[in-house]
């Protein structure tokens, strides 16, 4: 018996260990939250794109989403779905495009400017090399 409980506490410890980290409540908020868009979403598309185009693409008077092929194939909700979803695709492509860009310019902005006067010192040797084989160049040609 004391084996068992110690068994269950070590799994109720383990599952506590994985359920608190911070992926997994991230991961949950991020459904809670995609949850919530998809809603906003479905709303925006029933209630203001949809009034907007019934009147261009409306069949036979009726609303494009109740269109039916045969008795159980809902044709304009799977049309709508899709609509929703390239809404969402859209939506969720300029954010990551904008974070990504975002993102760079945190990278450039971190990346530590050189010393000036390491640079000044590159230059110097530079110029000071280029001065020494001219100078050699012209003692040979007089040779």
């Amino acid at each position: 018996m004391a084996r068992a409980r110690r068994r269950a506490s070590g799994f109720l410890r383990d599952f506590q260990e994985f359920a608190l980290k911070g992926n997994v409540v991230d991961l949950a908020i991020a459904v809670i939250i995609g949850t919530a868009f998809g809603k906003i979403i479905t709303s925006f598309v029933e209630d203001v794109i949809m009034p907007l185009i019934n009147p261009l693409v409306s069949f036979t008077g009726k609303d494009w989403r109740t269109i039916t092929i045969s008795p159980g194939i809902k044709i304009g909700e799977f049309l709508g779905a899709i609509v929703d979803f390239v809404i969402i695709a859209l939506i969720l492509f300029v954010a990551i495009r904008a974070l990504q860009k975002f993102k760079r310019q945190e990278e450039v902005a971190d990346e530590p400017l050189p010393d000036p006067n390491l640079v000044a010192q590159e230059r110097l040797i530079g110029a000071l090399d280029r001065l020494n084989q001219t100078l050699e160049t012209r003692n040979n040609q007089v040779l």
